[in-house]
């Protein structure tokens, strides 16, 4: 089944002003945003380094959005409960670091949060098939991960139409996410290849009226 007939829009704070990322919480509240990603790294499994569970606490008084956390890190399984004690709504990690994904995914359900998987730009959705039963949340990364600004890599909208299909044919209901190189004329294709969530950093916190462009990313 088709899920949203327009797209949540999830700003990323990777791109925000790290000295106050209290205040982008709050700009993301205030354009009407639903969903504050936030990228976790770990300078192991990606090429960069950002925060851990404590700033996603301590940002959580300063927003009434979703808090959409993405483990972007090795063994995510380690860091699951400091993020669920922490404030996070989803919980999304990547096949690739994962050797039991099938039991983080219901962990994570048992603890009481959507549950999601990721796949980097080489990591076919085949290798998902068996998992997607029990995700609430399907995130395609569209750029290899590790640094925002980068580039959409058109292909990996493939992937989108995909997962599209199979939730079609399997009658499963989880949410197909985008991240990477998402901008106005990205986010047109992302939501033509069935998107249901769009993931955006640099062009968010750069845009003067942030509100206009939430409007405009959703279509």
């Amino acid at each position: 089944m088709d899920l949203l007939k327009r797209p949540i829009i999830a700003p990323s704070v990777l791109a925000a002003d790290f000295s106050d990322l209290g205040r982008a919480a709050r700009e993301i509240d205030e354009a009407g945003a639903e969903w504050l990603h936030l990228d976790v790294m770990d300078g192991r499994f990606v090429p960069n380094l950002t925060f851990g569970p404590k700033t996603a606490a301590d940002l959580r008084p300063h927003s009434r959005a979703i808090f959409d956390v993405h483990l972007m890190t090795e063994e995510p399984e380690k860091l699951v409960p400091a993020f669920v004690n922490g404030g996070a709504d989803n919980i999304t990690f990547h096949l690739e670091a994962a050797v039991h994904a099938h039991r983080l995914l219901e962990s994570i359900r048992e603890a009481g949060k959507k549950a999601g998987i990721s796949i980097v730009p080489s990591t076919p959705v085949s290798l998902l098939e068996d998992l997607l039963p029990f995700a609430d949340i399907v995130l395609v990364m569209t750029v290899n991960p590790g640094f925002g600004g980068q580039k959409l890599i058109p292909q990996c909208l493939e992937k989108v139409k995909t997962l599209v299909k199979i939730r079609r044919e399997r009658s499963l209901d989880y949410l197909i996410s985008v991240d990477g190189g998402i901008n106005l004329s990205t986010a047109a294709r992302a939501r033509e290849a069935g998107a249901d969530v769009l993931v955006t950093g640099t062009v968010f916190f750069n845009a003067p009226d942030k509100a206009a462009l939430v409007r405009e990313l959703r279509g």
